[in-house]
């Protein structure tokens, strides 16, 4: 068995073949496709129309290194998507973990790789489909999540991807009865996710996320970031444009104030996103969460006007840290957020800029010894030594793999455990938008989030 190189010829002819069945061929002329003298980035645009394509474009993708898999390969590789290899699943579909070794697929490097399958029925389709792979299947960085290759094989859809033994941050961050991540995980977390958004907004030609919350931030075994599910990326304004218009899609809670009510996305709509995303990382809460007092549902308004006062800022840092936490970067954290929230896009800091600003905090080390506890003294011992022993903020604090003074069991492939009431459901039209301000919400309601773990 050979591994199939892909071309995207030989993509698009499996792929669309069903569609140019169904479709009468179209009298339009063919659109000139020209040489181009430097790497030019394929576009979902560009794929409308299958049959002007020309060799050009596969020569485009030459370096993408993605990889054809058969459907039978597939099953070996999950052992046929057995319950036990069950990862998670989400609005995309279910998620099996795997694994690839020179049996399966010789030439492949052996390891575990996030088999995500297609649910004909479920919330994303095609298309979405395909925008990941034309978004991941060209763009490398290491705070994106690598696609291994994909299966397009009759009316089934599948993406094979680099495993992500710790699952999703929304899982670390909010799942119950464990050990809190610690506050050197989370601002190693928070510094990755903006260096992924950063590469995104500045390469050559930009690519707004649109969809960047907690569940889409998957970590590794050294808690490192990396950005997943691309299905609703959009390629940014180009030229004289300001801005891409498009319908509201997106999740509650995270999407810019300004895009629900215009449609107009920027690259400025996915540093909100990254303000409220930060924002959860200070407090330990959802975005949305419907179980609080109807003030404190919405985390964003809620909780930025607390931001830039550091006795309020005390009162909304999350407990569980135990007060384990940088008193100075939590300042300095909270007050990009506060500029990541900004109702007025232009106000918002760019993503590179918020590289800047958090590259200093994951080394800040004045972090408490931890909770006082009193043993009674002996005739030998010294009191006050030992008091303030523990009084004095700890100087030589190691930061080893994000850690600071808690253990975290490496979780490998465990299954996800959802809790529907707290999640954020997901924004489908502007006109579920105003059917939700006159019931007394804040943004439109409609569907399921798309969560999944890879």
């Amino acid at each position: 068995m050979t591994v199939e190189k892909v071309t995207w010829i030989s993509m698009l002819s499996s792929c669309f073949k069903s569609q140019e069945k169904e479709k009468p061929s179209s009298s339009k002329p063919k659109k000139e496709v020209t040489k181009q003298t430097s790497f030019q980035r394929i576009s979902l645009s560009d794929l409308s129309n299958p049959s002007s394509l020309s060799e050009d474009l596969s020569i485009s993708l030459a370096g993408s290194n993605l990889h054809v898999f058969t459907l039978a390969e597939l099953k070996v590789i999950t052992q046929g998507f057995s319950s036990s290899n069950f990862i998670g699943e989400g609005g995309f579909g279910p998620v099996h973990k795997g694994f690839i070794d020179d049996k399966v697929k010789p030439g492949l490097e052996a390891q575990p790789v996030a088999v995500k399958l297609l649910d004909l029925e479920g919330l994303q389709g095609h298309r979405e489909w395909l925008t990941e792979v034309i978004f991941l299947g060209q763009l490398r960085h290491p705070h994106l999540v690598k696609l291994i290759g994909y299966c397009c094989e009759e009316e089934h859809r599948l993406l094979v991807y680099e495993y992500m033994p710790r699952g999703s941050l929304e899982n670390q961050l909010f799942r119950r009865y464990s050990a809190s991540l610690p506050w050197s995980s989370r601002m190693k977390i928070a510094l990755g996710a903006a260096k992924g958004l950063a590469f995104l907004h500045e390469s050559e030609k930009p690519v707004i996320y649109r969809d960047f919350k907690a569940s889409n931030i998957l970590l590794d075994s050294d808690y490192t970031p990396k950005l997943s599910d691309f299905g609703l990326a959009k390629d940014g304004p180009e030229g004289s444009d300001t801005h891409v218009s498009t319908r509201v899609m997106g999740t509650q809670g995270y999407a810019a104030p300004e895009y629900i009510m215009t449609g107009h996305l920027t690259a400025r709509s996915d540093v909100y996103s990254f303000g409220v995303v930060l924002l959860e990382l200070l407090t330990g809460r959802r975005s949305v969460d419907k179980s609080r007092p109807q003030r404190e549902q919405n985390l964003a308004e809620w909780a930025r006007p607390m931001l830039n006062e550091a006795r309020k800022l005390g009162r909304i840092m999350d407990p569980r840290l135990e007060g384990q936490y940088s008193e100075t970067g939590a300042r300095k954290a909270a007050a990009l957020a506060y500029q990541c929230l900004s109702h007025r896009p232009k106000q918002r800091p760019t993503m590179s800029t918020v590289v800047k600003i958090l590259e200093p905090l994951k080394d800040f080390d004045d972090i408490p010894c931890g909770p006082f506890v009193y043993t009674v003294p002996t005739e030998a011992d010294n009191p006050k030594e030992d008091v303030k022993k523990c009084t004095e903020p700890k100087k030589d604090v190691k930061k080893e793999n994000g850690h600071h003074h808690q253990k975290h069991p490496l979780h490998h492939g465990h299954r996800r455990h959802h809790h529907k009431s707290a999640r954020s459901p997901a924004i489908h039209s502007e006109t579920a938008l105003c059917q939700n301000h006159r019931n007394g919400f804040d943004f439109p309601c409609t569907q399921k989030p798309r969560e999944h773990r890879n």
